[in-house]
């Protein structure tokens, strides 16, 4: 099928129709963050069919700026004084996470047509756009190393919600005592909102700023007791539906009719790099005192905002896992070229 012959308004029907219904019926399957799941399902296959449609990224960035005040809503001086406790261990994690990546994409470097470069930049695990656009920037191949970032990002969303379902049960998810545990006030809600707008503000200076500066300014707030965290089912399973699409959205045609022939391979490096930070999780659930799902939500590599919607549907420790999942962006970020660079150097001295 043909999408981009269809009218535009034609195929944002079948997104937000198709997306929707495929939503309810994993919602009614009981299978954790299903809003998000089903539209992101969706998207991919209108991707892959060529459709011409995209979400503004101001859209994407509202729909994480709703997901950091459920994150925020969450956030208590207990959960931080907990977390300070384990910085040190935190950082420990982040490292040991950076340099599986590390491993993986030397692997992929030396055995796969994949060249260095890409292998490098597409296995870093966390801020995709940052990791393309640098990626770009030092004469990479900006299409492959976004299908390996993206790849990634459904292979997580997967993985964390077949998980998540093992643990949890087949149960409904969480939504609706999500909603019920915020007390509806229309000045709540618009306060809410401006926190959310600031935090789409954000988006341009941060890696995943939408997000984070929301966590982080909605949970001061609401300590101080200065904010009351309000938020509705609609707001909540729009957020999702957008995220959802946005990711989705990203498997153009082009792009993965360019990268066709080395899917698999890159299928197999992401299940590879997330069993093994999934390994890495039933010894920190341990040291860290905390459930499995969580840590294993934490430590998943990449996917911040989808992880926090699986967390908070799950009744994992939301914040966290937001905690670990920042702390690792960040270094992500600041050593992702370093890191590239390494793998580039390796990888020429072992076929030299």
């Amino acid at each position: 099928m043909e999408l981009a012959k269809f009218p535009i308004g034609l195929q944002w029907a079948v997104l937000v129709g198709g997306g929707g219904l495929a939503g309810y019926v994993l919602h009614q399957a009981g299978l954790p963050a299903a809003l998000l799941l089903g539209p992101l399902a969706v998207a991919i296959c209108m991707g892959v069919a060529g459709t011409r449609i995209r979400v503004p990224r101001l859209m994407f960035r509202s729909g994480q700026g709703i997901v950091g005040l459920m994150v925020a809503k969450s956030v208590t001086l207990g959960v931080l004084l907990a977390l300070s406790e384990d910085w040190h261990l935190m950082l420990l994690v982040t490292a040991i996470t950076i340099l599986l990546s590390a491993v993986v994409g030397l692997g992929l470097a030396c055995f796969s047509p994949i060249p260095a470069d890409a292998s490098a930049w597409g296995t870093a695990p966390g801020a995709a756009s940052a990791m393309i656009a640098m990626a770009e920037e030092n004469g990479s191949d900006g299409r492959l190393v976004a299908c390996m970032q993206y790849v990634r990002v459904v292979c997580v969303v997967m993985l964390g919600a077949w998980i998540s379902t093992l643990f949890v049960g087949s149960s409904h998810p969480h939504l609706a005592p999500i909603v019920a545990e915020l007390p509806f006030n229309w000045i709540g809600l618009g306060m809410s909102l401006a926190i959310a707008f600031l935090g789409v503000l954000s988006g341009n200076l941060l890696p995943a700023g939408a997000l984070l500066t929301t966590v982080i300014v909605g949970s001061a707030l609401q300590l101080f007791g200065w904010l009351d965290i309000t938020l509705s089912g609609t707001l909540i399973t729009l957020a999702y539906g957008v995220i959802g699409s946005y990711i989705g959205l990203r498997f153009d045609r082009a792009t993965v009719k360019h990268v066709a022939r080395l899917i698999p391979l890159i299928v197999v490096a992401n299940v590879v790099l997330i069993l093994l930070c999934t390994a890495l999780a039933w010894p920190l659930s341990y040291l860290f005192g905390k459930d499995f799902l969580s840590v294993f939500l934490a430590t998943s590599p990449g996917g911040l905002d989808a992880m926090a919607i699986i967390a908070v549907e799950t009744g994992s420790d939301a914040s966290f896992v937001v905690a670990l999942q920042t702390l690792r962006l960040i270094g992500v970020v600041l050593s992702g070229s370093f890191c590239a660079h390494l793998i580039i150097r390796w990888n020429a001295r072992v076929f030299r």
